[in-house]
């Protein structure tokens, strides 16, 4: 991919998906650069981590008032380098904002265990430390989220970060870096001392991931991408004893019951799908409905679909902007061909624009007579796919019937249902919503999946923890020397 955006003087190019003209040019780094950005991060870890956790904390909390300052600014430009509308756009930034806040609070409540010990005069416990060097590897779609969701947890655990942004959206993950070292400037000037290097941006192609993957130094790889390149990933780290969060490919479905408000499931099933263009990892892309509301559904879905505005995404009378490069469009018409050949009707969508620079399409919605094997694949499009079930029983069957498993959700106002769908043998993904879409995850709640979407968590709850190295620690307070389960080491 990297190579395709270099020019002959050894620059990538930084294009944007509205009209495919160029915004910039950028030196990319080399494999001694990445080399050398780790040696930095190893010894800022070393003051790191020696400094105490609500410290951290307050360097977290300034990043995400500076961030609050720029947030317009940087929103416009992730819409500039992804292509995904402003509103969706603002929404990334605050979704950084937003885990600033969480991750301040969290720096004060990084919380272990008082254990009780069998033996007379001894307490156990369990304390959390910082665990090295964290890399971390984002895809263009969400160019900045994700990152911030790492980084923030991160730093807060102790750990400096090297971040390996999608070489198509480099400009994003600049301008957080610039951000970033303007709250560590007011951070000093508040008379706290943070090292050099705590955060590093390396701009490049796979090779300077590899780097990142193989090192052992970076005990921790967060890698956000395809399944395919996860899976590149996992026995690399896993061959070095290295730690992996994994945040993959997704084929999220909703299940309309005959007991769905449909008004609310057309307005989740709009955005989910079609928003971002399709090029979510939690986008909509299996509708498993009941015969009972199908053809209501769908009757009232297909207008749905054919008015939403398309166009440049910085202007915010549209509601879809561009995929991302011409190789999504190829990748779409391929499994729109294969869909139609595996016994699917398009129903709507599906087709270019071609009154307009940048690559913009109609979304698209194809009426399945099965769950073939294209409707099993990822395609990072706006491609839904229409699936009819007899039962409830047939419609979990269809639901987990996937590799991935990311996000779903339940549309109903039947509680057995809902609790059904909730439960150990309702839905197998790491996120599971009744009457909500797939997408728009908070903060608060970790993010991440089961199955071929890699098993990891990021953001809320206790992800703080993949981020640190757990110790049970046991105390003598006593004048003698008693062994656990009672073993005598004494002669008689």
């Amino acid at each position: 991919e990297l190579q395709s955006h270099l020019s002959q003087d050894g620059q990538l190019h930084v294009a944007t998906p509205i009209d495919g003209s160029i915004v910039a040019h950028i030196k990319p780094h080399n494999i001694d650069d990445a080399q050398s950005s780790i040696r930095h991060a190893l010894d800022a870890f070393e003051h790191w981590k020696a400094t105490p956790p609500p410290v951290r904390g307050e360097l977290i909390r300034l990043f995400g008032n500076i961030l609050r300052e720029h947030k317009e600014p940087l929103a416009k430009l992730v819409t500039l380098e992804c292509g995904k509308i402003l509103s969706e756009g603002r929404g990334e930034v605050q979704e950084m904002i937003d885990i600033c806040d969480l991750a301040t609070g969290q720096s004060r409540q990084l919380f272990g265990k008082t254990i009780a010990s069998e033996r007379p005069g001894h307490h156990m416990r369990e304390l959390w430390h910082p665990l090295g060097v964290v890399g971390i590897i984002t895809a263009f779609n969400f160019p900045v989220a994700p990152w911030a969701w790492n980084f923030a947890n991160a730093l807060i655990c102790g750990d400096p970060c090297i971040w390996k942004p999608s070489e198509i959206t480099p400009l994003s993950a600049l301008a957080c870096q610039a951000l970033f070292e303007k709250a560590v400037v007011e951070f000093r000037s508040h008379g706290y001392d943070a090292p050099e290097y705590l955060s590093q941006t390396l701009i490049g192609g796979p090779d300077i991931g590899q780097i990142l993957v193989e090192s052992p130094d970076i005990p921790l790889i967060s890698a956000t991408g395809s399944v395919a390149m996860g899976k590149k990933v996992a026995p690399i780290v896993a061959q070095r004893l290295g730690k992996t969060i994994l945040e993959l490919g997704g084929n999220n479905a909703m299940i309309v019951t005959e007991h769905a408000d449909l008004d609310m499931a057309l307005r989740a099933i709009l955005f989910s799908a079609v928003g971002t263009c399709g090029q979510r990892c939690t986008t909509l892309r299996r509708l498993i409905i009941h015969p009972d509301v199908k053809k209501q559904l769908i009757e009232r879905l297909i207008p749905a679909y054919e008015s939403i505005s398309i166009g440049n995404p910085l202007d915010e009378n549209f509601l879809m902007g561009p995929l991302i490069h011409e190789k999504a469009f190829e990748d779409m018409n391929k499994a729109l061909d294969q869909a139609q050949k595996q016994g699917g009707k398009i129903l709507t969508g599906g087709t270019r624009l071609v009154d307009k620079d940048g690559i913009y399409i109609t979304p698209c919605i194809i009426d399945m007579q099965e769950q073939t094997h294209i409707v099993r694949d990822e395609t990072f499009a706006p491609i839904l796919y229409v699936l009819e079930y007899k039962d409830f029983e047939q419609a979990l069957k269809i639901h987990n019937d996937v590799t991935q498993g990311l996000s779903s959700c339940i549309f109903t106002q039947n509680v057995k249902q809902a609790e059904a769908f909730l439960s150990a043998t309702g839905s197998d993904c790491g996120i599971a919503n009744v009457n909500i879409g797939p997408s728009g995850a908070e903060i608060g709640g970790a993010f991440g999946g089961e199955k071929d979407t890699g098993g990891g968590r990021e953001s809320g709850s206790d992800s703080w923890r993949a981020y640190m190295r757990r110790q049970t620690q046991t105390i003598n307070y006593s004048d003698a020397l008693p062994l656990a389960q009672g073993v005598s080491f004494d002669t008689q």
